[in-house]
């Protein structure tokens, strides 16, 4: 149980250090080879300092790890159906932003499946 704890928690500050790296280097003039929608960038940006304190949380106490985990999936969720509805009406999103938004909404979707699943094999109370 502990290896899948550990091995969950590096996913979420790694997945948070390569997002802060992928976008503050744009922020800082690198070309993507798309159209960038920068509010969408500087939330990314900012979710990647999240995804890292997620895993501290995580790494601390599992349980919290999970409910921040579930947070982080809905928010991310909020985003990518907002941008997917900018996209249809043809606002300049790039569908590479649609597919990011996407991974990054599955993989913080299996972190919080892998931490809900260690609460529940730990015995921790958590609601059902």
């Amino acid at each position: 149980m502990k290896i899948l704890q550990n091995i969950l928690i590096t996913i979420a500050v790694f997945f948070g250090f390569l997002t802060i790296f992928a976008g503050t280097r744009v922020l800082l003039g690198a070309d993507p080879g798309y159209i960038v929608f920068r509010p969408l960038l500087i939330y990314n940006v900012v979710m990647g300092i999240v995804y890292i304190a997620a895993g501290i949380i995580a790494w601390r106490n599992i349980k919290q790890g999970m409910y921040v985990a579930a947070t982080i999936c809905a928010l991310n969720l909020t985003v990518l159906i907002t941008i997917f509805l900018l996209y249809r009406e043809g606002s300049s999103i790039a569908i590479d932003s649609l597919r990011a938004m996407s991974l990054r909404t599955v993989v913080w979707f299996v972190l919080f499946t892998g931490f809900w699943w260690l609460c529940r094999s730990n015995k921790i109370k958590v609601p059902n």
